[in-house]
């Protein structure tokens, strides 16, 4: 074995080394000392580092094409890097406002980490075992993360019903790559879409398997029917984590599900895009609905990611790789910086004297004028009002979608003209906590407070990306160029 290969992986090699630097330095220092911001200096600065290393990564090949890096992967490594960061600067004010957080504030960065390097290894796998070892690697502290308050009842059924589901989407979709190794005789990606390629006909083997694998990832991208477990793990895992979850998780396993459906199922497009033409219309229909019934802001958050989930999709439907790559990154890009200035907005309420039920907001215009215009940023954005960077991300996912197919392709125009009508349907919901901050009374509003230099640097992050990610045509070139390689 020519271990000189883990070269070709230099981001990887860059987060495994930030997080052994983070577990050393956390064991160093005493319990008994006060941390301070040492170890989140050096996690900032080791992402700082790791999102440079994405940055100037090239398109490589390892251990025999079981990692392939291309460079629409290595672009979708460093927004997931810097969606992590603004994730470790918003979740500032939550590690400080317990002790018991600030004790195990080494514990919660190394988790982040290591979700983050499984990430990194499922985006770039060639080969099914890796992928599934990524998927694995993220997915265990994943439910770490989302039980840190484990002193809390929620944050522990939060975790429980999120590990119940992952072992059981895992299983299934274990299930799934055994019916695919059964009809190819192989688990690299290129080898297995040669042997399909072959062969005249779809056999049902072939279609079990692409059933269970896509039903296994539909469990991470929270897709209708696979969804029940979301709106309890968003409300009683820590707001960052909930935030962590929504973003940055899904964006990975959407990006990764685009590859391997393009890559290995190319000559079942007939049979992938019925399911997701299904799946798609459920998932952004079944959402908006419930999430009009929410009061509580976390579930409703929830419902919303079930349906921008679905939105994603709609980059998958389309027949060209390169439009359909395009969209959805810059769809995840936009919808990072947009959610995850929700949650710091959620967050910093929450931990300043409020909680996550959406009467909290009730006249927050009156007392934080400043956090209520830019939450209202956050969900013009995620709604696709413009002149906003979600109107713009919508509109590719859009055009993605009925990109290569033929006019009178009558489901893929329809599937894009229901998820146009739902479009509406989210903007009511979403002017429903806009209603909530500038037009409800109460008696008794949020308080005034100042924000922490942590949560304030992450909302003008977030909200510089929402203003600008639109309007710079130079970053979708970026991506655009990078999906051709």
């Amino acid at each position: 074995m020519n271990y000189s290969q883990f070269l070709n992986m230099l981001p990887e090699v860059a987060l495994v080394l930030a997080l052994i630097i983070v577990f050393i330095e956390d064991f160093c220092i005493s319990r008994k000392q006060v941390k301070g911001y040492t170890l989140y200096a050096l996690t900032v600065g080791l992402l700082a580092v790791t999102l440079g290393v994405c940055l100037s990564a090239q398109p490589t090949e390892a251990f025999g094409g079981m990692y392939v890096a291309t460079a629409a992967a290595n672009v979708m490594k460093t927004i997931l890097t810097a969606g992590t960061l603004i994730v470790v600067v918003m979740a500032q004010t939550w590690i400080k406002s317990s002790a018991l957080t600030v004790k195990y504030e080494g514990e919660f960065y190394m988790l982040i980490l290591s979700t983050l390097l499984g990430m990194f290894i499922m985006m770039s796998s060639g080969h099914f075992l890796l992928f599934f070892l990524g998927l694995e690697t993220a997915s265990v502290p994943m439910a770490c993360l989302a039980a840190f308050d484990k002193w809390k009842q929620k944050s522990a059924e939060a975790a429980a019903k999120y590990v119940l589901m992952a072992t059981f989407s895992s299983g299934v979709m274990l299930f799934g790559i055994s019916f695919i190794y059964a009809a190819a005789g192989t688990l690299y990606y290129a080898d297995i879409a040669e042997k399909f390629n072959a062969l005249y006909t779809a056999s049902p083997l072939i279609l079990m398997g692409l059933a269970f694998f896509f039903s296994g990832l539909g469990f991470k991208l929270s897709l209708v029917p696979f969804h029940f477990w979301t709106a309890d793990t968003y409300e009683g895992a820590p707001t960052p984590v909930t935030g962590y979850l929504s973003v940055i998780s899904k964006g990975a396993a959407a990006f990764t599900l685009l590859i391997i459906l393009f890559r290995v199922f190319e000559p079942m497009q007939e049979y992938y895009q019925a399911m997701l033409y299904v799946v798609i219309i459920l998932s952004i229909t079944v959402a908006n609905l419930f999430a009009i019934r929410q009061s509580e802001l976390k579930r409703f958050m929830a419902f919303s990611s079930i349906s921008q989930a679905g939105y994603i999709m709609l980059a998958v439907i389309g027949n060209d790789f390169q439009m359909s790559t395009t969209a959805l990154i810059y769809y995840v890009l936009v919808y990072v910086v947009a959610n995850m200035a929700v949650f710091t907005v959620i967050s910093s309420v929450e931990h300043n004297g409020g909680d996550t039920k959406m009467s909290t907001y009730d006249g927050f215009y009156q007392t934080n004028p400043k956090l209520a215009f830019l939450m209202t940023l956050a969900l013009f954005s995620l709604a696709g009002i413009p002149p906003f960077a979600g109107m713009f991300s919508k509109f590719f996912v859009f055009m993605a979608g009925v990109t290569g197919h033929e006019p009178t392709s009558f489901w893929a125009y329809f599937v894009v003209f229901i998820a146009l009508v739902n479009t509406v349907v989210s903007l009511y919901y979403y002017l429903l906590i806009v209603k909530a901050m500038y037009i409800k009374k109460t008696d008794t509003p949020l308080p005034t407070f100042r924000t922490d230099f942590a949560t304030r640097a992450s909302l003008v992050l977030c909200t510089a990306g929402i203003l600008l990610f639109g309007v710079c045509s130079f970053i979708y070139d970026w991506i655009y160029a990078s999906a051709a390689l």
